[in-house]
């Protein structure tokens, strides 16, 4: 069983419960998920991480085991900048108030704001198969929006994506792995029973619908701003994307990153889709194991 010797705590922040795991000594390293999945994608590499790291998992608020808070106004309570406070107070919780952070999908761009936010506490970030969300809106173009079509779908005002996603939960999650997988079979059977349980519930359908329609709305001004005041990620980054995904076809991944960061870049594409730490977990270890060294 995947995680059993983590310890689990449920941890309150100012704006939600935070389901979290911990294990092992040394520095801290911070794992954070993307959509539509939950702390498990770290299975195949997490246990192996905390003989260098004091590892802390998390689900997002809105997903996983994690408290689903009502999306209040403007859909503000599932910003980037609300979802960044809650792992800043997880993480201050248990005693760690600088910290590496690796982080995937929806995990990364949360892991962003809090470069943005917060740049005291993150010593050292790994970007997982994204580039900065304002940028993806700015160069949208038809194969970018039929590759990413739930960018655009799940923004819908409720209860439009709620109820065609709730009629057949299972159907949508199946289809969503389907395109994005690009290694057959790297998405275990426990894994994807994992994500179904947690995934398939109006709360959790409608707490993932608020996080996109956040980053097209009140997230979006916030990248602006700082795009406009020149706000940069000032640690060193590293950023890891797949060959066989949409992120490296449609953008210079790199390129990219160093006009949004003041301190040193690196990365590498992976032979994967999307899902680069199920996929090939191996070269996702080596590379987090170096770039944290």
């Amino acid at each position: 069983m995947a995680f059993e010797d983590f310890s689990v705590e449920m941890i309150s922040t100012t704006g939600a419960k935070i389901h979290s795991l911990r294990k092992g000594s040394g520095p801290p390293l911070l794992l954070l998920h993307g959509y539509p999945q939950t702390h498990f994608i770290w299975h195949k590499i997490a246990e192996r991480l905390s003989k260098s790291y004091s590892v802390v998992l998390t689900d997002l608020r809105g997903y996983g085991d994690s408290e689903k808070p009502d999306g209040s106004a403007r859909h503000a309570n599932y910003s980037f900048r609300a979802m960044a406070q809650d792992q800043i107070e997880v993480m201050r919780h248990l005693g760690y108030g600088e910290f590496y952070v690796a982080s995937h999908d929806r995990g990364a761009r949360t892991t962003h704001r809090m470069c943005l936010d917060h740049p005291e506490a993150v010593r050292r970030v790994c970007f997982m198969d994204i580039v900065p969300t304002l940028r993806m809106y700015q160069d949208t173009n038809k194969e970018f929006a039929t590759k990413y079509m739930w960018w655009f779908f799940l923004i819908q005002n409720a209860p439009l994506p709620e109820h065609m996603i709730g009629a057949d939960p299972q159907f949508f999650l199946e289809q969503h792995f389907k395109m994005q997988n690009g290694t057959p079979g790297a998405l275990t059977e426990k894994a994807i029973k994992e994500y179904m349980r947690c995934f398939c519930t109006p709360e959790a359908i409608h707490a993932s619908c608020e996080d996109y329609r956040a980053a097209a709305e009140i997230d979006l001004e916030m990248d602006e701003a700082d795009e406009e005041a020149g706000h940069k990620v000032a640690c060193p980054v590293h950023v890891l994307w797949g060959a066989k995904g949409a992120i490296g076809k449609l953008w210079d991944v790199l390129d990219v990153w160093k006009q949004h960061a003041t301190g040193p870049v690196s990365g590498k594409a992976l032979d994967a889709g999307h899902y680069l730490a199920e996929e090939q977990p191996e070269e996702v270890l080596s590379e987090l194991l170096r770039f944290f060294k």
